[in-house]
């Protein structure tokens, strides 16, 4: 069995599982930490199974799962898919997600679709997981005839269309589409990829298309890549689908489950977005600070040389596609660093790294002082470290970091980072390339501030340009990802869909803003979002969040400006804010007091409003330079 299908980059199950399940389920306190921490471990199908049953148990229970994000996920399917729900539950709760599953008939998807009334379309799910697989898209092979496999592989893509339009109709959420596995028999050995009109040329082709089509706001599930991973004879059991009408081996079920849940958590904005790399034994063989700079390990011609340099081109990798890299090294600073500096074979190289952490800490003070200087969460963190009793000590003193189960071969390093999918991504933008750039940017202002003689002269230093524009089309991919990951800056962590986002676009009782900021030490993108509604002679701001790392740079303040002027010239007299408490963003409970606003009686369900009077505000950034655009100037 493949060590993809076994989690393997996850600890192993705790030996007291079942009684700490038994003890969540009989808690008179909200257990969504502990139901995450259980599953962030390598669980097989059983204790999935088990785990489900406790959150099951919970989830009747208001607020026992707290602080779970719900999600509705309906599965539409030409299989069985009871065998699938509890381990997708489960799954998810290591996603920091409160999976809730709607099935809908065996093999009536377009029922399920175009029906209004359908189980599914009346839930109104987030998400409908389009569970498809060769056995429905498509008819037999026809080898050598091109014009009726083009028309097989259409109607196939039409099929889906229909399916995805439906949905969309009837209950507005996006579709999750499958890439096919194939079956692993080939009717005609090699020639079975060139020919056209087989079963391989006609799955290849049609997950090429599902590919090129599904983008916002629909998504893709790679099966198919999962399937080749784990090994296609084993993924297809003909006697499980003739017998059951299972799709794919049991023992696939965990992973699956896993591809499925990181899928939703990327839509509620859990994917990671900083890897912290340990020095010593993890990016080169040996102790630096013993064996100095020509003793360690790494290079070409050496078979653990090589494995060293593929973590590092792993990493540079990641960094190329906007994942922040850090250091955390128990070491010298000026030691740790000479091999980023003099060693020939080092493929990451200081300019890389946003910060570098090397001093005689313990890591998970270290960690805490990484994130505070990227002004990111613990649970945007990944460790790749290669000692045990370190793993062990972040785990149990920051649970929200994610530590990966590395082997002792460092050739497997990279295999098992990679395998645990903690960097998923549902969208990829040029913003997405530069944040890495952007990251270490902002590492390098907070450096300026604590040489600065006072807060004001540090902000005039940074020389700062504001852009506002309504949303745009072009804007509208980077917006809905803002509006999805951003939770702690975020007044009420309410999400739109790119489709939701493309209505506010022409909506005339809609004020939009997408802001970009710019500074001395570069480009920081797209930093804020905010959602006005009219109600009235009011706007209601229904989403106001923005980037934690251009906090403390009056910001707020000319976003605040730009909503004062906008409103003036629409005739408002009022705004009104709106702040919904959640675990995550305490950070902004002062945002609108801090502003002017008037706290308004009344406030009720944990939800607190404010007012401000039009007449009664006056301008306040005096620093940041103010540039405006239309829908129809060219994105930045």
């Amino acid at each position: 069995m493949s060590r993809l299908s076994e989690l393997s980059w996850l600890p192993a199950a705790p030996g007291d599982f079942a009684q700490r399940c038994k003890i969540a389920v009989a808690a008179d306190s909200p257990q969504g930490a502990e139901i995450r921490k259980l599953a962030s471990h390598a669980l097989d199908e059983a204790k999935l199974n088990r785990l489900a049953r406790v959150i099951d148990a919970l989830g009747a229970m208001p607020g026992a799962l707290h602080p779970l994000m719900p999600f509705r996920l309906a599965i539409t399917s030409n299989a069985i898919t009871h065998f699938l729900t509890p381990s997708l539950i489960a799954t998810a709760a290591r996603h920091g997600i409160a999976l809730q599953c709607i099935e809908g008939g065996f093999d009536q998807s377009m029922q399920d679709a175009l029906n209004a009334t359908s189980a599914i379309n009346r839930a109104r799910p987030d998400a409908v997981l389009v569970a498809l697989d060769y056995r429905s898209l498509l008819v037999q092979s026809m080898p050598g005839d091109a014009v009726e496999a083009e028309r097989s592989v259409t109607a196939a893509m039409s099929q889906l269309a229909s399916i995805r339009d439906g949905f969309r109709a009837n209950c507005g959420a996006p579709c999750i589409f499958q890439t096919l596995a194939r079956p692993p028999e080939a009717s005609f050995g090699s020639l079975e990829l060139a020919l056209p009109g087989t079963s391989r040329q006609m799955i290849d082709e049609l997950n090429r298309r599902l590919a090129s089509t599904a983008r916002g706001p629909d998504l893709l599930l790679d099966v198919a890549a999962l399937a080749e991973s784990v090994g296609l004879d084993e993924w297809n059991d003909p006697t499980l689908w003739n017998m059951a009408k299972i799709p794919f081996s049991d023992m696939f079920v965990p992973i699956y489950a896993e591809f499925v849940c990181r899928l939703i958590g990327a839509m509620r904005g859990k994917g990671r977005r900083c890897l912290i790399l340990d020095l010593d034994n993890t990016l080169w063989g040996g102790l630096i600070g013993e064996d100095g700079l020509a003793g360690i390990v790494l290079g070409q011609g050496d078979a653990t040389g090589e494995a060293y340099v593929g973590v590092q081109r792993a990493a540079l990798a990641l960094r190329k596609r906007g994942i922040v890299l850090a250091v955390c090294s128990k070491n010298d600073d000026a030691v740790a660093r000479e091999p980023f500096r003099n060693h020939p074979d080092m493929v990451l190289r200081e300019d890389h790294i946003a910060v570098f952490q090397a001093n005689w800490n313990d890591k998970a003070t270290n960690i805490q002082a990484i994130a505070r200087a990227l002004s990111l969460g613990l649970d945007s963190m990944v460790l790749l470290d290669d000692n045990p009793a370190e793993r062990g000590l972040v785990r149990e003193i920051l649970p929200e970091v994610a530590v990966p189960e590395l082997p002792e071969d460092p050739g497997l390093f990279v295999r098992t980072l990679l395998a645990g999918g903690y960097f998923e991504s549902i969208t990829f933008s040029a913003e997405d390339r530069s944040r890495a750039d952007a990251y270490r940017g902002n590492a390098l202002r907070i450096a300026l501030q604590e040489r600065a003689p006072g807060i004001e002269a540090y902000l005039r230093s940074l020389k700062m340009t504001i852009d506002f524009r309504p949303f745009t089309p072009a804007g509208r991919s980077r917006i809905a990802q803002l509006i999805n990951k951003s939770n702690q800056f975020n007044l009420t962590t309410r999400r739109y869909t790119e489709a939701e986002v493309a209505r506010l676009e022409t909506d005339p009782d809609c004020f939009t803003l997408q802001v970009r900021l710019a500074d001395a030490f570069g480009d920081n993108g797209m930093i804020s979002v905010v959602i006005c509604i009219r109600m009235g002679d009011a706007y209601q701001i229904d989403a106001w969040l923005m980037s934690c790392r251009v906090l403390g740079r009056m910001v707020e303040r000319a976003v605040l400006d730009e909503i004062v002027r906008n409103a003036q010239d629409r005739g408002i007299v009022r705004l009104i804010g709106i702040y919904a408490p959640t675990e995550r963003n305490k950070l902004v409970e002062d945002h609108y007091r801090s502003l002017g606003f008037d706290r308004v009686q009344g406030s009720d369900n944990g939800v607190i409003g404010w007012e401000l009077g039009i007449d009664e505000y006056a301008p306040r950034n005096a620093i940041i330079v103010v540039h405006r655009s239309t829908s129809d100037d060219a994105e930045p």
